[in-house]
């Protein structure tokens, strides 16, 4: 008789070893990670890890899927909230999106420099692109029907809803990427305030020419 295999302990076992991962990145990034600290970590075998995983690729792939759904899955009812205009949307997920990061252990003020120096390093650079590509692929449809939206009530001047989506996802990902690197950069002392606030400004003015909207109209957080 074929073994029944319990679905709720089948996820909780792999997620395991998906947030030993997860940890391990953060402390010593990709290029460091070994299966076998993964298994120790987890307080696991091998035998079970290959359960669950054939590589460390394999997991990898895990780690991003897990990551960006708890982060995109925070925006999708942002997206689907009727009470919203489309810029409120924008800007709701766009801010939905920052309270996530900050609410995540590498952004914790006793942790935010080492952690942060290690996610972004370079032995993080293939995880930190499979993000871009992953986040880009769930965002950028829930942006196209959000600019459908604003084209069609006169609020947004575009052409293209479908191609800006595609510009407005990658200034979205670019900032994230701007922003820890300034975060980083005032933490050290080496860059000023005025430049983070007029890095910003500049960001967030390129967000409503592409929009088509007023000048000032994306509040500078």
């Amino acid at each position: 008789m074929a073994r029944t295999v319990n679905p709720v302990a089948y996820a909780a076992k792999r997620d395991a070893f998906v947030g030993a991962a997860v940890r391990l990145i953060q402390e010593k990034g990709y290029e460091q990670l070994s299966i076998q600290g993964v298994i120790e970590a987890a307080g696991a075998s091998r035998g079970a890890f290959f359960h669950y995983f054939d590589s460390k690729a394999a997991l990898l792939a895990a780690v991003v899927e897990r990551t960006v759904e708890t982060a995109t899955s925070t925006v999708a009812p942002i997206a689907a909230d009727p009470r919203l205009t489309a810029l409120e949307k924008l800007q709701e997920i766009f801010a939905g999106i920052a309270q996530w990061k900050r609410e995540q252990p590498e952004y914790q003020p006793e942790a935010v420099l080492e952690r942060l120096r290690t996610w972004y390093s370079d032995e993080n650079t293939i995880v930190l692109e499979r993000m871009r590509v992953a986040v880009a692929r769930r965002l950028t449809p829930l942006l196209v029907d959000i600019l459908h939206e604003g084209a069609a009530d006169g609020s947004f001047s575009l052409t293209s809803p479908e191609g800006t989506a595609g510009v407005f996802t990658a200034l979205i990902l670019g900032l994230n990427e701007v922003a820890i690197r300034l975060i980083l950069g005032r933490r050290d002392g080496t860059v000023a305030f005025e430049t983070v606030t007029a890095t910003l400004a500049a960001y967030f003015e390129a967000f409503e020419r592409i929009l088509g909207i007023p000048p000032t109209s994306w509040p500078l957080l």
